[in-house]
Order: structure tokens, then sequence, then C-alpha cells
């Protein structure tokens, strides 16, 4: 039981990590670390802000009118292995809930993750895709690997989490009154 625990601990710990120490250099003075840092977290948060808009909006549409969503996932999209109406369900699940854990940088690994599985199975499910089309999918793909790799940033729930465990703060040890 412990070795499952510890596997789950570490393994929450990887996804929700906000990559604090990724441009860390200890060759480069201070003040450039410090802007490199701050450079970084701002481009992972107007990529994530940017990627939850794209997922968040498809999946809006696919809820607007959803009896042509289950049309076309039973006639235009070939989602492996799933059946028609369970791989609507999941994909507009996913393109819904995964975009607003991204923005808030709440488990932003995982939220990237599961977005680049909704964007790889877009894709492989299309027969025919104009180039302009992939070209998006393209670039929200090196977008989610960013955050993938390198976490939401600092300005994110994951590093608020991060913080408040790091300095040991506890804001269930305090009295209630009365």
């Amino acid at each position: 039981m412990n070795i499952a625990l510890n596997a789950f601990t570490v393994l929450l710990r990887l996804l929700c990590d906000p990559g604090r120490s990724s441009l860390r250099s200890h060759a480069a003075p201070v003040w450039l670390n410090w802007v490199l840092a701050q450079a970084q977290s701002l481009a992972l948060l107007l990529a994530r802000f940017y990627l939850a808009q794209v997922f968040f909006l498809s999946g809006l549409s696919k809820l607007r009118d959803w009896s042509s969503t289950l049309a076309l996932f039973e006639d235009e999209y070939q989602v492996p292995f799933l059946p028609p109406e369970l791989a609507a369900y999941l994909g507009t699940a996913g393109e819904l809930a995964l975009p607003v854990l991204l923005v808030l940088g709440l488990g932003g690994r995982f939220a990237a993750l599961g977005l680049s599985v909704v964007n790889l199975v877009a894709v492989a499910s299309l027969s025919e895709i104009a180039p302009a089309a992939l070209a998006g999918h393209q670039l929200w793909g090196v977008l989610l690997l960013a955050v993938a790799l390198f976490g939401a940033g600092r300005f994110s729930v994951d590093a608020l989490i991060f913080r408040v465990r790091s300095e040991g703060v506890n804001f269930c040890s305090e009295r209630l009154p009365g």
C-alpha cells in the first residue's frame, strides 16, 4: 500500500509541478535568471490562455448543436477504438474541462497532456485535413508540449500550492473562534 501511495504522490508531483527551475543557470547573473524566469512564466501563461480559448470554444460549438456533433462523429471523424457516441462525449468533455484547468494552472501538465491527446485524436480521426487546419493543430501541439515540459509557470495555482507547501503554511492549523 505504501509503495502505491508513494508512486501516486510522485506522479501527482510530476503532473502538478509548476516548472520552477527549468531556466536557472548558475553561470548567469541573478538578475538575468530572474528576468528569464518571469519571461518564461509569462509566455506559459499566454500559451495557456490561447490554448484554453481554442479548445473551450471548440467544445462549446459541439454542445451548441449536439445532433450535428453526433453526426460528425458517426460520419466524418473516424476515432480509433471508440464508438462514435462515446468519442463525442469524451472529446467534448475534454475540450470543456481541461481548458479550465489549463487557465487556472491547476494540474497544468495533466491538462496539457490531456489536450494533447484530444489534439492528436482530432488530427488522426480525419481522413483529409486542410493544410491550414493541420498547421493550427501543429501550433497547438507545440504549445501544449511546452506546458507539458515546463509546467504551468509561476502564474498558476500549481505554483501557489508549491509555495504554500514549501513554506510550511497550514491553513487548517488555525483555531476557529468560539
